[in-house]
C-alpha cells in the first residue's frame, strides 16, 4: 500500500477499517560504513551525522543512468531495480542542495549530477509537462502506479517541481552548466499544464490523468493532507495556471478539511482527527515555511505545530501500552511495518515508530526531536542505524526492525533539519517570484511576501 492510497485509508480508518499489506522485505543492498560512534557526540555533529549518512541514499544508491532516487533500498512489493521514483526524487533534489551547501559535494558535482537528471527527464514519459509517479530509471518509460494509474500525477510532479525550482533559485552562477540547469528547470516549469488537471476549468483538481484511461481516477485533490503544495505550484504557474476558486471550491470544501477539536488538550484546526500521518507536515512544508503563513482557514504554523504535538503527546501517553513508546521514542506516520505498510497516526497505532516522523519534526518540536535522535542513535544504535542512515521504522512490541529505506521517508529527515538549522530551502522556495505570486493569488499571508 503507497501514499497514493493513504488518504483513502486515513478516511476508511476514522470509520473503524484499518489496513494492514503484506510484503516480503529482502535486504538493502548498501555497503557504506554502519559503525555507531563510541564517543558522545555534540547535538551539531549528530544532526550533521545523520543528515550526511541519509544523503549517501540519494548519492550513492540514485539510479546510475538517471540520477533520480529509487522508490525503495529493497525489491517488496514486487519493485524491480530500474523503478525510480518522481516525488522522492524531488526531495533527492533538495537534499543534494543541502550536500553542496555542506559541503559534502562540491558545487560542480551537484551540478552535473542534476543535469544528469534534468536532461534525462526532458526524455523521459510525461503527460501534458507532468510527470508519472513511478518510471523506469534507465529508459524514462512509465511504470504504472497501478491498473489505471499509468499516466501524469500532479502530486508527485509538485515535489519534483518543489525540489527543482529550489535548485533554479540556488544554483544561481553566471556560468555554462548553471545557466543550462536553469533554463531546463524553467523550461520544465513553463510547459508543465497544471490546469490541465482541472478536466477542462472546473472549480475542481484532480491528482490523475491517463492518456490510456482518461479521468478514471476520479480523485479530486481535497484537503487536509499532503498536498497543500500542490495548490501553490498549480496557482503559481506562469502559463498554466489554475484560478483560485479551485482552491476554495475544491481543496477547502471536505468533511475532514475543518477540525476545530482538542485532542490531548490540544487545538487541532486541520485535518482528521488526531491529525492524521505526520507526513501531513513535512512534504509540503520542505519549501513552504509555516512560519508566519497564512490564510483565511489556518495559521501553518500552528496547524503543524500543533499536529505534531499531538503525536507526540499519544505516544508519551501511550494508550495501548506498546513497548519502547515515551517521551524519547516518538513518532507516527505513514512506513514500513512488521506485515507490510500502513499509515500511522494516534488514530491508527499498532505499535510501530517511524524515525522520519520525529526528525522531520525538528522546525516544530527540535527538543523532542533531539530527544528522539539520541535514542534511535545511542540506545537502539545498530538496529536502527544503517549506511543510509536509519532504516525505515521499527516496531519493538514485535520486535521488528526494519531493513528498508524509502526515498519519501529518507529526503525530509535532510531537508527539514536543514530547515531547522539554517532555513536553507525555506529561504530559496520563499523568495521564488512565481512563487511568491501564486501565494498573493490564493490570499496567503507570510512575512516572505513583498508588498
Amino acid at each position: 500500500m503507497k501514499r497514493r492510497l493513504i488518504h483513502f485509508m486515513l478516511i476508511l480508518i476514522n470509520l473503524g477499517i484499518t489496513f494492514q499489506v503484506s510484503a516480503q522485505e529482502p535486504e538493502t543492498k548498501e555497503t557504506k560504513d554502519t559503525t555507531i560512534s563510541q564517543g558522545n557526540l555534540s547535538d551539531t555533529a549528530l544532526l550533521t551525522l545523520v543528515q550526511k549518512q541519509t544523503f549517501r541514499y540519494f548519492w550513492d544508491f540514485a539510479h546510475p543512468v538517471s540520477g533520480l532516487a529509487r522508490e525503495r533500498s529493497n525489491a517488496a512489493y514486487g519493485y524491480g531495480d530500474e523503478t525510480v521514483t518522481t516525488g522522492g526524487s524531488g526531495f533527492g533534489v533538495m537534499a543534494v542542495i543541502v550536500a553542496a551547501e555542506r559541503k559534502w559535494i562540491s558545487r560542480e558535482q551537484a551540478v552535473e549530477h542534476l543535469l544528469k537528471m534534468v536532461k534525462f527527464l526532458s526524455k523521459a514519459n510525461s503527460y501534458h509537462g507532468i510527470f508519472p509517479h513511478w518510471m523506469n530509471g534507465a529508459t524514462g518509460q512509465t511504470i504504472p502506479f497501478g491498473r489505471k494509474d499509468d499516466g501524469g500525477d500532479l502530486v508527485e510532479t509538485s515535489f519534483m517541481f518543489q525540489g527543482l525550482l529550489c535548485a533554479r533559485q540556488y544554483f544561481n552562477q553566471d556560468n555554462p552548466k548553471e545557466n543550462e540547469l536553469r533554463n531546463r528547470i524553467t523550461w520544465f516549469w513553463e510547459e508543465a499544464e497544471w490546469n490541465w488537471h482541472t478536466r477542462g476549468g472546473l472549480d475542481l483538481l484532480y491528482w490523475h490523468w491517463s492518456p490510456n484511461n482518461g479521468w478514471a481516477m476520479n480523485f479530486e485533490l481535497r484537503g487536509w493532507n499532503e498536498c497543500l503544495i500542490t495548490y501553490i505550484l498549480s496557482a503559481s504557474s506562469p502559463k498554466y495556471a489554475i484560478n483560485p476558486q479551485v482552491y476554495h471550491k475544491c481543496w477547502a470544501q471536505s468533511n475532514h478539511f475543518t477540525n476545530g477539536k482538542e485532542f490531548y488538550g490540544i487545538k487541532l484546526p486541520l485535518s482528521f482527527d488526531y491529525g492524521g500521518p505526520l507526513f501531513f507536515t513535512h512534504y509540503s512544508f520542505l519549501g513552504l515555511d509555516p512560519h508566519g503563513l497564512k490564510d483565511r482557514y489556518a495559521d501553518y504554523w500552528e496547524q503543524n505545530l500543533n499536529h505534531t504535538l499531538i503525536n507526540y503527546k499519544h505516544c508519551v501517553l501511550n494508550p495501548k501500552h506498546f513497548k519502547g513508546y515515551g517521551e524519547n521514542c516518538w513518532g507516527l506516520t505513514a512506513c514500513d511495518t512488521y506485515d507490510g505498510y500502513n499509515a500511522y497516526s494516534p488514530a491508527n497505532d499498532w505499535g510501530t515508530i517511524a524515525p522520519t516522523a520525529a526528525l522531520s519534526a525538528f522546525p516544530y518540536t527540535p527538543e523532542y526531536s533531539m530527544k528522539a535522535l539520541k535514542h534511535f542513535y545511542n540506545d537502539l544504535g545498530n538496529k536502527l542505524w544503517s549506511g543510509y542512515g536509519f532504516v525505515d521504522a521499527f516496531n519493538e512490541t514485535q520486535n521488528w526492525y526494519a531493513k528498508s529505506h524509502l526515498a519519501i521517508d529518507q529526503g525530509p529527515i535532510i531537508v527539514m533539519i536543514e530547515n531547522y538549522r539554517t532555513g536553507l530551502l525555506w529561504k530559496l522556495f520563499m523568495t521564488i517570484p512565481e512563487i511568491q505570486e501564486g501565494l498573493k493569488k490564493l490570499g496567503f499571508e507570510s512575512p516572505w511576501l513583498k508588498k
